[in-house]
């Protein structure tokens, strides 16, 4: 792929599989979280705690790129008190990570929420009669069946962040080699004349990459319905 993808398009490549790949492990756990208690709890505000995971969905990308900015730039209270640290996200990769996480997140924890609702709740009843604490029986009774689903879900939350564009181009803006993802230089080849070239060169890459996850996303998902028919 490095012979046939030139410097800057393999630098976009390279910068979209590291940003899709942390903005997908570090929102993992909190997806998982969020998904079993919209799943298995109830208590008051869950349809808002729903509402507000879905919202990336339903707002406008660069809305949220615009939310991102004045909450976690260098200039806003909690992106200046994260700079004191050394955290800094305007501008950087580490902030493209962060909208794709935002922007992936609602895929995620859906497809984790259904895995988790197709698994009986009597199994974790009788777990929990033999004495089985509360995560001890979602370590061993209900995280194995749901580990299909959950890889579906991060294997979408991946695929979402390759594609993110509005929220990214508006946090980070469009730096070569610093915050310039896929589609970003997509959208930067087309204000070239003559970059139709690398334009198509990138598009293939973002559809063999989708479709991809894709595919394995719906084999695991057919594992996981028959894994708990069985």
């Amino acid at each position: 792929m490095t012979d046939w993808l030139g410097p800057d398009e393999w630098r976009a490549v390279a910068l979209s599989l590291k940003v899709s790949f942390w903005a997908t492990l570090c929102s993992l756990p909190l997806g998982l979280w969020v998904a079993y208690v919209l799943a298995r709890r109830e208590f008051m505000g869950k349809q808002l705690l729903n509402g507000i995971v879905h919202l990336p969905l339903i707002l406008p990308p660069v809305v949220t790129g615009y939310l991102l900015l004045t909450t976690f730039g260098t200039q806003a209270p909690i992106g200046g008190m994260l700079q004191s640290l050394g955290v800094v996200f305007a501008f950087r990769w580490t902030g493209a990570a962060l909208a794709a996480a935002i922007m992936a997140f609602p895929l995620m924890v859906r497809a984790i929420r259904l895995s988790i609702e197709a698994v009986d709740p009597k199994l974790e009843q009788a777990a929990s009669t033999l004495g089985a604490s509360g995560v001890w029986v979602f370590l061993t009774v209900t995280l194995p069946l749901i580990l299909p689903g959950i890889l579906a879900g991060a294997i979408l939350a991946f695929a979402k962040a390759m594609g993110e564009f509005g929220a990214t181009i508006t946090f980070v803006s469009n730096i070569p080699g610093q915050t310039q993802t896929i589609p970003s230089a997509i959208y930067a080849f087309l204000q070239v004349p003559g970059g139709e070239t690398s334009v198509w060169r990138l598009v293939i890459v973002s559809v063999i990459i989708a479709m991809s996850a894709l595919l394995l996303s719906e084999w695991l998902a057919r594992r996981a319905k028959r894994r708990l028919g069985a």
